[in-house]
């Protein structure tokens, strides 16, 4: 909405101002939304109350503006949906000349639905759209002021994702020079409801600002990656990813005399779509710090056809190499900072370009080391950056202490003193002179108390001995008692008691103090008992168990030992043997022997695997050298109590052979035996068939791989599961198939053979109830039924088969056809592959 200051009013200390109002809507606006007229309320700005009464400005025009996709032949997938419908309410009013000045009021509900980035339902929500007359209370002549005028109403293409400018500059009515203009993002307004969408008149301000979904808000809209040139209006920067409409409001501040006389406003729907236009789009510079071998990459996903062509300032030919995303790999030959050029084309006129620096420097390696580790006292943090070109300049430290928002330093070498224990994870970015930039984290872990670390803190030693304690951590060490230790400001020092001590040792960082204890037990002899002598079943193995306090352990012989020096090895004698352990204190030692019997397993062979045929038998054969023995399964055998029982598995079976005996060795003697069961033959020497005399038949027997046809009157082999056939007269065939194992089973064909040539006979009258009660073909000769078809005196076909013997019943559908004469048609293949057709009708007797 604005205002145009026209003159002076009729009356004295009167003025006229014109009001206009513009209002965007969706091209798709239509019945309701449109009105013709809008009512405009008048408030004061001293007290926010109704200042006369509500005025009418009618429509003065419509305008369409729509974004025309071929006017960007740049932009792949241009959006054909962005279009809007302006119109333009005006109308003049008198006022009267007031120190604050007014508030002129429109509202309207409600906005379209789905607006990304408002907070709940949109389609609920309406709007406030006003201006604002100064008063003389600014400045003496203010009232005379007209209102900046946005100026472009053009529809825009906003790809999401992709850089994007809007206009939303203002032409200053009031001449050049007098005012001043400063633009920003703010709010829109919340007006009217759903269920008074044009109220009448508005209400009063101060009017509420529209509820954002985070992260966009009235001062970013489009979120973070866009902004508002303060000076010139335009809006620029990255669209957001979301595809769909967003509320952009735009305030431009009216400055005279550095005084604020107008905030005029633009609240309208900008639509971000899923387009994609072309651009060459690079940061500034860029920094490669690890290595020659460098990556780009354009910062925009174009168009699919864009060419990409890169220079890459050190006078090498320029690439064009890149892939569809503009990605490419360049090796420079030495460090330095490269002018880089990427030029970007599409379809021969679409054409962009730009500049970027490349700051090679490889070899830029952060880190940092620490000392201490005291809460009390502070920790000190060293820079370990190594540079290989150039020197680091810039240090940020953050601590992670999160007792304390002030947990950073810019120096090269800090301290710092946390105020809680715990994991802290610091980091360091550092920056070199040649642009490179990096991050290193350390896990720092802040104690009450320094950490003493102690490989044991309770040992046993002789009295004859001394021995060194040892102690790890970060400060000064200091033992106590002193008369039996020497060096006892040392981590590692010598003590030599004769009888059992406890020794404190105290560890001091800068201050912080912790202390542990270490207890030594004195002995003047070695305890050792190797253990009972035993026996064991041969190839077993037993753990030998000594029990002494002693530290250190030899056994011998060792060979059949899995490690001579532990106190329990493993033992896996080969024969009787004799074990002696040596137990050690120091310089003490004492000796110990145990002895392993050792006595061989039971015998037991279960005999050799064997196959048998499906329900045949097998005879076991097994030998033991035992006192008894057992069989598992029993089920399939004979007998269970005898080592040649006969085995009859109806499927493969393993048959375990367990023998024991009373020799010393308490395990049993395991063997096992496979009989493997061959799966049942099913012999088809093929269904009984009938031929022409002297026509070739082609047998096709199966069932196991070896066959045997008998008689062999007429075939050309009689050994193959497919002979050939030729007969002169009836006959019946035997087929034996066996396999490798002896397994065999039999099957027999009969062959009819008929003294006429290949045919196929059909009845001409059937009766379902009786003997006859299928329709049926019998082929004779005939290798190949290709079909038998039966239709009614309709043409309806009712019945149709490939298969020789079947037949039609006399039914459709289950329902009983009445009698009548029905039509055949048959036709098939004989064994020399001619065709043979019939056809012809028969009668169905009921």
């Amino acid at each position: 909405m604005s205002y145009e200051y026209i003159g002076p009013g009729l009356s004295p200390k009167t003025s006229q101002y014109r009001i206009t109002l513009k209002l965007y809507l969706d091209c798709s606006a239509m019945g309701g939304q449109l009105d013709d007229a809008v009512p405009l309320t008048i408030f004061s700005k001293l007290n926010n109350l109704q200042v006369g009464s509500v005025i009418t400005a009618g429509m003065i025009g419509e305008q369409t503006i729509r974004f025309d996709p071929a006017s960007n032949p740049c932009i792949s997938n241009p959006p054909v949906d962005v279009c809007y419908k302006i119109r333009s309410y005006s109308t003049t009013i008198t006022l009267t000349d007031d120190p604050d000045g007014y508030i002129i009021s429109y509202q309207r509900c409600c906005r379209i639905e789905n607006i990304i980035n408002l907070a709940g339902g949109s389609g609920n929500v309406g709007a406030t759209y006003f201006c604002e007359i100064p008063g003389t209370n600014v400045l003496p002549d203010a009232y005379k002021n007209s209102s900046p005028r946005f100026t472009t109403n053009d529809a825009v293409a906003v790809c999401g994702l992709s850089n994007f400018t809007i206009d939303y500059s203002v032409i200053e009515p009031d001449g050049p020079g007098l005012d001043s203009i400063v633009y920003s993002f703010c709010s829109g307004y919340i007006g009217a409801s759903q269920g008074a969408p044009t109220p009448a008149q508005s209400s009063a301000p101060p009017y509420k600002d529209l509820s954002y979904l985070s992260p966009y808000a009235g001062s970013g809209p489009f979120g973070i990656r866009a902004t508002i040139n303060p000076k010139t209006g335009l809006v620029t920067g990255t669209a957001p990813a979301e595809i769909g409409q967003y509320v952009i409001t735009v305030c431009a501040y009216e400055y005279r005399q550095g005084k604020l006389i107008n905030i005029h406003r633009k609240d309208i729907h900008v639509k971000v779509s899923d387009c994609i236009p072309l651009q060459a789009l690079l940061k500034p510079d860029y920094s490669y710090c690890d290595d020659f071998l460098v990556s780009f990459k354009n910062e925009q996903l174009n168009p699919p056809g864009s060419i990409y062509i890169w220079q890459f300032g050190d006078n090498t030919p320029a690439d064009t190499s890149a892939d569809i995303e503009g990605r490419i790999q360049h090796r420079y030959a030495d460090s330095g900072t490269y002018k880089v050029k990427l030029k970007v084309i599409l379809a021969g006129q679409c054409i962009d370009s730009t500049t970027t620096l490349a700051k090679v420097y490889p070899g830029f390696y952060p880190g940092f080391t620490s000392f201490g580790t005291c809460q009390f006292t502070p920790i000190q943090f060293f820079d370990t950056t190594r540079s290989r070109y150039g020197n680091v300049v810039k240090w940020s430290w953050n601590f992670a202490d999160p007792t304390s928002n002030a947990d950073t330093s810019h120096g090269q070498n800090p301290n710092w003193l946390y105020g809680s224990i715990g994991l802290k994870k610091v980091q360091l970015i550092v920056e070199s002179d040649k642009g490179c930039i990096d991050t290193a984290y350390n896990d720092i872990e802040v104690r009450d108390k320094p950490v003493i670390t102690l490989p044991f803190r309770d040992t046993l030693i002789c009295s004859i001995d001394t021995l060194q304690l040892q102690a790890a951590g970060n400060g000064v060490f200091s033992w106590v008692p002193g008369p039996t230790i020497i060096n006892v400001n040392s981590s590692t020092p010598l003590v030599f008691p004769k009888t059992n001590s406890t020794y404190q040792v105290s560890l001091n960082e800068n201050g912080c103090i912790n202390t542990d204890l270490v207890r030594v037990r004195v002995v003047d002899f070695v305890t050792l008992n190797a253990g009972p002598d035993s026996t064991v079943c041969l190839t077993d193995t037993i753990q030998l168990r000594a029990v002494s306090d002693g530290l250190r352990f030899s056994w011998t012989p060792s060979s059949s030992l899995n490690n001579a020096s532990l106190k329990n090895p493993l033992a896996v004698p080969t024969g009787t043997t004799q074990y002696r352990v040596t137990a050690s204190i120091g310089k003490c030692n004492t000796v110990d022997d145990i002895t392993l019997k050792t006595v061989p397993y039971p015998f037991v062979n279960a005999g050799t695997d064997t196959v048998v045929c499906f329900e045949d038998t097998a005879q076991l054969n097994a030998r033991i050298v035992a006192s008894s023995f057992s069989w598992n399964p029993v089920n399939g055998l004979s007998s269970g109590t005898i080592l040649n029982p006969v085995a009859y598995p109806a499927k493969t079976t393993t048959f375990t052979l367990t023998a024991y005996d009373t020799l010393g060795c308490p395990k049993p003697g395991i063997d096992r035996v496979v009989v493997t069961v061959r799966s049942k033959i099913k012999p088809f020497a093929g269904n009984d068939t009938a031929i022409v005399m002297g026509q070739p038949l082609q047998l096709s027997g199966s069932g196991a791989e070896f066959f045997k046809w008998n008689p062999g009157f007429g075939l050309n082999n009689t050994t193959v599961s497919n002979p050939v056939a030729i007969l002169n007269e009836n006959i019946s065939y035997t087929m034996q198939t066996s396999t490798a194992e002896g397994c065999f089973a039999i099957d027999t064909m009969h062959v009819k053979v008929f003294k006429t040539k290949p045919d196929i006979f059909v009845p001409n009258a059937f009766a379902p109830s009786g003997r006859n009660r299928l329709l049926r073909p019998v082929p004779v000769g005939i290798s190949t039924l290709e079909y038998f078809r039966v239709y009614n005196r309709w043409g309806q076909l009712v019945f149709n088969t490939n298969e020789p013997g079947k037949g039609w019943d006399g039914t459709i559908g289950g329902k009983l056809q009445d009698g009548g004469t029905f039509v055949w048609m048959v036709r098939g293949k004989d064994y020399t592959g001619k065709t043979v057709s019939k056809k012809g009708t028969a009668v169905l007797i009921r």
